[in-house]
């Protein structure tokens, strides 16, 4: 059985710029049950525009007769600060003014978005996350959270991310607010606002999620005869009006922002020495033809997070493999989480020796 459910946190929540956001309250899920030893804790970060139900948008992955099920383990998935799926967000109501932030909400980081799972876990009252995993943003968020608290996290799966956000990528995102902010309404202090710029910020967006070759694939004309009304041209349309119809440009543009903060260097020694942190037994995969985070941004991590394993993903559907190929990362997790165990009860071995 999944559930819904709020924490409302008590104390002033204090972001990385030193604002402070009252009143937080964050949406999770949990599946399963906690055991005895609190030692079966499955945490999921999720990506920019996902929700807490990760049994709904990570199928095949994550479900009832799935490598990670609630028979065996228990899962969480926090909503992250800023998204409007139930967790402090722009269209939140200031109790200040009584009226909702819109764009006097406080910017943040992916390291507020690590420190507010940091709250949560606290509140549920679990001492060890025995895996942490996400993928892209979410990807990016356990990276941080696994640098802030290195003992707390045992097992780490990293897919499609990277240590710094890249001048590549956070192009992409100001092309996106470009998009949203030539929207006048998105200006309006309305919940409806920038609804036309968010559109053409997801049809920005959707070319870094797939590649060419998706597109010459699965919106190839037949004949040669068309001059307008394309399949890409629908597709783009589509795409737009999906994430316009469940999500709002107040908390697109916001988490835009977040991830282009990302950097584990940021107030630390550098960025080799911020991965030389994390403790977790840790696995890194990477999607060959990601357009948006290059394997070479995965191999570098692998590279400088200690006894790190690699794995590499060949996708058709480019960096969007990571939500898609779960029958490949099924069998690339299970295996690292097997190698992993088998290591430690060597270990536990040669202690009683």
């Amino acid at each position: 059985m999944n559930s819904e459910k709020l924490h409302n946190h008590k104390k002033p929540f204090k972001l990385e710029s030193g604002k402070k956001i009252n009143d937080l309250q964050i949406a999770y899920h949990t599946f399963g049950s906690l055991n005895e030893k609190k030692d079966n804790v499955i945490w999921v970060c999720h990506a920019l525009t996902a929700n807490s139900d990760v049994f709904d948008w990570w199928k095949g992955l994550f479900g009832d007769n799935c490598l990670f099920n609630p028979k065996e383990h228990f899962i969480v998935c926090a909503n992250v600060l800023g998204s409007n799926y139930g967790t402090t967000n722009p269209l939140s109501k200031n109790k200040v003014t009584g009226l909702p932030y819109y764009l006097s909400f406080p910017e943040f980081t992916v390291r507020d978005l690590a420190a507010a799972h940091q709250i949560l876990a606290d509140y549920l009252e679990l001492p060890e996350i025995s895996l942490l995993i996400g993928g892209s943003l979410g990807g990016q968020q356990a990276m941080e959270w696994s640098i802030l608290e290195p003992h707390r996290i045992k097992k780490l799966v990293l897919i499609a991310a990277n240590a710094q956000h890249s001048a590549w990528g956070i192009a992409f995102n100001e092309s996106q607010r470009l998009a949203i902010t030539s929207d006048r309404t998105f200006y309006s202090q309305s919940p409806s606002g920038g609804k036309k710029g968010l559109k053409v910020a997801r049809s920005i967006a959707l070319l870094s999620y797939r590649t060419y070759g998706t597109y010459g694939a699965t919106q190839l004309e037949v004949g040669n005869e068309k001059v307008k009304d394309f399949k890409a041209s629908s597709y783009q349309n589509y795409q737009g009006e999906k994430l316009v119809n469940r999500f709002n440009a107040y908390s697109y543009w916001y988490l835009t922002k977040a991830m282009d903060s990302h950097n584990v260097g940021r107030k630390r020694a550098s960025i080799g020495d911020a991965l030389r942190q994390i403790k977790a037994k840790t696995l890194v995969i990477g999607i060959v033809n990601d357009v948006l985070f290059p394997l070479e941004e995965q191999q570098f991590l692998a590279k400088n997070i200690p006894g790190a394993r690699f794995a590499e993903l060949n996708s058709f559907y480019g960096h969007d493999g990571f939500l898609i190929e779960t029958e490949i990362l099924t069998k690339e997790i299970g295996t690292f989480i097997n190698n992993a165990e088998t290591e430690n009860q060597v270990i536990s071995l040669h202690k009683i020796a």
